[in-house]
């Protein structure tokens, strides 16, 4: 086994505490796996207000620690709690940055305007945090925007102190369509000098840019999957950041995200009514039944129900679906159940079908795990029509319950999910290409067809998804590679 290493992982979200999408589930479930191959890896996130200190059995650890930012000092607790895979996680407690209700925006999703500050301070925290407790670490592990600037602090600020001169940094990316972007008014705050405010590294047409700064100074960038990985290098996918992610050349690379097959898997989830697996079939009926019941759709095992969890936003492309599932319900004979929330206009689309389709949409505007589990299990497919998606998670549990993914091919659903072979009856799905109606529309009416007068094939696929593995068992492996790369290239300089 390599020598184990220190490893501290910074992050805005971090399940089961905060979450709004994949960041949370990749730092609530890697630092785990990382410690069951020897290292010591910790997580340092906000305590948002929202936190249950007593359920999570969160505890001050030290008081009163003060870090400068700008001209003035502030003030934070350290909290602590060991999770269920034995991971210490540190909480930053300071009321002025995350007494909030949520963790990005306010409850009419308007962004806190102090976000460049929230997270600059919880960076500098992470690192002060670190000389409180004695923790040297080989690497400091930042994750999307929010703490992109923490490879500078370890370059600039903190590069005399003994305790970092042999760390090294890595920065991922969950999604680079969130950059950071500010008004150069916050690049004071940081406490970098102004010979590292140039278009090279945090500058960006006059404005601050926090990715694109922590891209330059990282040892070493990935992102959450190879497809997304390629398209991010090109002009398209690259939201203006592909020039300098082309620069770190084989410094830049895609690891696909895992999943905790201990939270999902039918065969042991606690959360759907009947546990199944690919040699035992029945318990899926039991599944769609009880979702049909909840939902208030008709009871038919015999209609095919394609699922839907997720974000409702123009990334995911619910609002090309929008302008077609009229149709398919029209024309074809399918049920749906759909559990998401964010745009507001998409919230009020999706949360009014039921009514204009009794008994063959379900719709729950919001978050429910409990719900978005027995999706997965309950239903015969699962649409995710991404414009674009660094890994996706869903499609990878829609695999494992034997719900096969109806997907956009782009970036990581690409990548794990593998198209439907009409002659020979092989795959894990079904996938377009063009984000539109039309394809949308024709992927949907194959499944469906599939599903209906190709029962050996569907089953076939089926069984095929179940025995897909994409654990994090072997992407904590290719971290770990990450790791030792980022301390060579940090050796080296």
């Amino acid at each position: 086994m390599a020598e184990p290493l220190n490893i501290l992982m910074v992050s805005s979200e971090c399940v089961p505490y905060a979450k709004t999408g994949g960041l949370g589930d990749v730092t609530g479930a890697l630092p785990g796996f990382l410690r069951r191959k020897g290292h010591d890896a910790r997580v340092v996130v906000p305590l948002y207000s929202f936190i249950d200190r007593k359920k999570f059995n969160i505890n001050v650890t030290v008081e009163n620690v003060s870090v400068q930012m700008g001209s003035g000092k502030i003030t934070f607790n350290i909290c602590e709690t060991i999770n269920s895979e034995g991971v210490p996680v540190y909480f930053i407690d300071n009321g002025q940055f995350f007494k909030r209700d949520n963790i990005y925006h306010d409850n009419d999703f308007n962004d806190y305007h102090d976000n460049p500050l929230r997270f600059t301070f919880l960076s500098v925290a992470a690192l002060q945090l670190c000389r409180v407790l004695s923790f040297k670490p080989d690497i400091v592990h930042a994750n999307d925007w929010h703490t992109a600037i923490l490879p500078a602090f370890l370059k600039r600020l903190f590069r005399d102190d003994p305790l970092f001169v042999d760390t090294a940094s890595v920065l991922t990316i969950h999604n680079i369509a969130y950059q950071g972007r500010y008004a150069r008014y916050y690049y004071d705050y940081t406490g970098l000098s102004e010979n590292d405010f140039i278009p090279e590294k945090f500058e960006c047409f006059g404005a601050v840019n926090f990715l694109k700064g922590g891209i330059h100074f990282a040892d070493m960038v990935n992102t959450v999957s190879k497809g997304y990985e390629s398209e991010t290098r090109t002009m398209e996918g690259g939201f203006g950041l592909d020039r300098f992610l082309n620069e770190k050349g084989e410094d830049y690379i895609g690891i696909l995200n895992g999943v905790d097959y201990s939270q999902w898997d039918p065969a042991k989830d606690t959360m759907i009514p009947a546990n199944y697996t690919m040699d035992d079939m029945k318990g899926k009926a039991v599944c769609k039944s009880a979702l049909q019941k909840q939902l208030g759709l008709e009871q038919s095992g015999e209609t095919p129900l394609i699922g839907i969890v997720s974000r409702l936003v123009e990334q995911k492309g619910f609002h090309i679906l929008a302008e077609c599932i009229e149709d398919i319900l029209n024309n074809m004979d399918v049920q749906f159940a759909i559990l998401g929330a964010g745009d507001n206009r998409l919230e009020t689309f999706y949360g009014d079908l039921p009514g204009k389709y009794p008994g063959r949409v379900g719709s729950f505007v919001g978050y429910n795990n409990d719900l978005a589990h027995l999706i997965e299990a309950g239903s015969d497919l699962f649409l995710m029509p991404s414009i674009y998606e660094p890994c996706g998670l869903n499609q990878i549990y829609s695999l494992k319950y034997g719900t096969l993914p109806v997907v956009r091919a782009t970036g990581g659903l690409n990548d794990t999910v593998e198209d439907y072979d009409q002659i020979r009856g092989e795959g894990t799905g079904f996938k377009f290409s063009e984000p539109d109606c039309r394809s949308i529309y024709k992927t949907v009416s194959l499944a469906l067809d599939t599903f209906g007068n190709r029962k050996d094939h569907f089953n076939k696929l089926v069984k095929r998804a179940m025995e897909q593995d994409f654990s994090w068992e072997e992407s904590a492996g290719e971290y770990i590679k990450l790791y030792a790369r980022a301390l060579a290239k940090k050796k080296h300089r």
